[in-house]
């Protein structure tokens, strides 16, 4: 069976606009949904996979509050970091969303970066096998002994394709991907076939034109973090008692490089650390968003990014 998005026609029935970190999505959203009123209300299901935690604000860029009182936003805040979330549940909580806004005459807007989470709502899961707790266990106690690192390479050579998405420390998604191959003997990415969509959705995607204009928004924007408290959130996040290095929420870019630093008494380096591993997440989102073909891109790097991505908004949703 597959999970299938809400569909009209093969059409699912949204405005997406995504973008690899710091490239503006949210300020882009925000000013279409200012376009549009008081013609039409908009409501931002958000896609992005940390985001959806209590009490990781800073570290996430999470929309504050003056930002979620002018527009609704969704999926922001709705579990504990204590647990998982999955590709699966986000398709099921965005198509459940997207009808239910439609309900009320206003129109959705998708916006994020996990493209993991946009690649699974346009085209569907395939159903896979479930979870082995033995299996895991057997997983976790080799990545304990040999690193994820040394998994993640493993996977690449089973499932090249997987392992091409992943980074070498993304523990949840390494420990998936293998599992399901020992349990199936098939690679993760031949269960992602979906079924395509005859119509997909409109899509914008923020891109630049210049990868060292991002990389400097990125180290702007870690320093900006920074400067607002991002260690003591992850202090406190400690402090709770009830997480750990590996769970997924602490595995996130930037929360990870935070608590190997204060574990090393030393904060001296995060900066760096951290806008490093956001590059390289930056480089992922990009390289998800190249087999997404029918995408609308609009640089971000440029002056006019956000009234162009309005302008072309407004174009897409005439159609």
């Amino acid at each position: 069976m597959s999970s299938a998005p809400a569909s009209r026609g093969g059409a699912l029935r949204c405005l997406c606009i995504a973008g690899p970190t710091a490239s503006g999505k949210s300020a882009a959203a925000l000013a279409f949904a200012e376009s549009m009123a008081p013609r039409r209300r908009v409501e931002i299901v958000s896609v992005d996979s940390v985001q959806i935690y209590h009490g990781m604000d800073i570290g996430t860029a999470k929309p504050g509050a003056a930002e979620r009182e002018a527009v609704p936003h969704h999926l922001i805040d709705i579990i504990e970091p204590t647990d998982r979330y999955s590709a699966a549940r986000f398709v099921a909580d965005a198509t459940r969303l997207v009808a239910e806004i439609e309900a009320r005459n206003a129109l959705p807007v998708l916006v994020g970066g996990t493209m993991l989470y946009f690649k699974a709502l346009f085209d569907g899961l395939d159903a896979m096998p479930a979870a082995d707790a033995a299996v895991r266990a057997d997983i976790d106690a080799r990545a304990t002994q040999e690193g994820w690192p040394a998994l993640h390479a493993e996977l690449a050579t089973i499932d090249p394709q997987a392992a091409a998405r992943l980074s070498v420390n993304d523990a949840q998604r390494i420990q998936r991907a293998l599992e399901v191959h020992r349990i199936s003997g098939r690679p993760l990415s031949s269960w992602h076939t979906g079924r395509p969509r005859n119509e997909p959705p409109p899509l914008i995607a923020l891109e630049p034109r210049d990868r060292a204009w991002l990389h400097a928004r990125i180290e702007e924007r870690f320093a900006s973090m920074l400067e607002a408290g991002f260690v003591d959130e992850v202090r406190a996040l400690r402090a709770r008692g009830d997480l750990n290095a590996e769970l997924p929420s602490m595995r996130a870019v930037g929360y990870r490089q935070a608590w190997a630093a204060l574990d090393a008494g030393d904060c001296s380096t995060l900066h760096a650390s951290g806008s490093a591993a956001t590059r390289q997440l930056a480089k992922r989102q990009l390289t998800w968003l190249r087999s997404m073909p029918w995408r609308r891109v609009v640089a971000c790097d440029a002056p006019e990014a956000t009234s162009e991505v309005v302008r072309l908004a407004a174009q897409l949703l005439a159609r």
